[in-house]
């Protein structure tokens, strides 16, 4: 499937049911890149502005990238003016115009790609001093409590969903590893904890964010899915309150 179809119809659901990244997060972010009025960095894989939105506090110029229109849309709607959106994928980036950025940022996005290319692109792109910063769960995520209700409701709708075999879940290979053969391969870590409240409501519009159970993927049978999903939910946790334990790592990588 192209990179622009994978979450078509989502973008809605994405900004408001996906876990942002916190304040933490993205204090970090901008002190390890020294963010400032002169910094310009490129957000890879934006999506609706999760990361390229809050760094927008901290430098002069944040360039968007996604593959989807309605993601691109979806950012751009009251975001601040120093964020330029730019519909593109990772295998172009050379034919894009981004200009000159200094640092390269992507939250939950890095796994779609083809990495050690991208990586590659990137090499040739920055900077010496530029760095690439990956913001997603840690090398062992934990599975929010309502997975394994969810996933037998996919089941039931087919909702499987194979990823790209370059990911991290389909290669077995972490990011760690795929940095470490790059030039990119000066590495730091950081994690960061927290946990995040949600009801059924929420749960059920979170599943329309994800590339295996997007609008456009259930069309007419969204209505019985939310239907489902949601007798499921109410059945496992009658009082309807969920607790998800949420890690971020945050990986920054230069070149030696």
């Amino acid at each position: 499937m192209e990179p622009r179809l994978l979450f078509d119809g989502a973008a809605a659901h994405y900004r408001r049911y996906r876990n942002g990244y916190g304040d933490e997060v993205i204090g970090h972010i901008a002190r390890e890149l020294a963010l400032g009025k002169r910094s310009r960095v490129l957000d890879l894989g934006c999506g609706p502005g999760t990361l390229a939105i809050p760094l927008s506090r901290f430098a002069g110029a944040i360039v968007a990238v996604d593959p989807s229109e309605d993601m691109l849309a979806e950012g751009a709607r009251g975001a601040p003016s120093n964020i330029q959106w730019i519909q593109g994928d990772s295998s172009r980036l050379a034919d894009l115009p981004l200009g000159r950025v200094g640092h390269v940022v992507m939250g939950r996005s890095f796994h779609w790609m083809k990495r050690a290319g991208v990586l590659a692109d990137l090499d040739a792109m920055l900077p010496p001093d530029g760095a690439v910063v990956l913001a997603g769960p840690g090398r062992a995520p934990v599975e929010p409590p309502w997975e394994p209700v969810v996933q037998a409701v996919r089941r039931r709708f087919e909702l499987e969903w194979r990823v790209s075999g370059e990911s991290f879940q389909q290669s077995g290979r972490h990011h760690i590893d795929v940095l470490a053969e790059s030039a990119f391969s000066v590495i730091s870590a950081a994690s960061f904890h927290r946990t995040v409240r949600r009801d059924t409501e929420q749960v059920i519009g979170l599943q329309f964010s994800f590339s295996h159970s997007t609008p456009a993927r259930l069309r007419d049978r969204l209505p019985d899915f939310a239907e489902a999903l949601g007798a499921a939910l109410t059945e496992a946790n009658p009082g309807g309150t969920w607790y998800e334990e949420v890690t971020t790592e945050v990986l920054t990588a230069r070149r030696s």
